[in-house]
């Protein structure tokens, strides 16, 4: 059985990291919210391609935009912090079970 408390803590472990990568993605993205980088730059491209999908959901259900000021990434950052705080870390107790 250790095996498949390895296998899900690597999952875990995986998640933890994809999950932190994004939300420096979506971080990024409010800093060039600030200014007016180059659309056709690829980097520009790829941070709005990533995080856009995720952001206009938000702002489509909840009217996060207060004077001017869009709130959709912090609650965004907040999703994914409690995503780690619960499932990360509640994967990583399962997987200690299997050990």
């Amino acid at each position: 059985m250790f095996i498949v408390g390895n296998f899900i803590k690597a999952v875990a472990i995986i998640l933890h990291y994809v999950l932190s990568f994004y939300m420096w993605i979506v971080i990024a993205n409010a800093v060039l919210s600030w200014v007016s980088p180059d659309p056709y730059n690829p980097i520009v491209r790829f941070i709005n391609g990533v995080t856009e999908p995720v952001l206009y959901r938000i702002r489509s259900k909840i009217p996060v935009s207060f004077g001017g000021i869009d709130f959709s990434p912090i609650i965004v950052i907040l999703a994914i912090i409690f995503l780690q705080n619960f499932v990360v870390n509640s994967l990583l107790r399962l997987s200690l079970s299997f050990m």
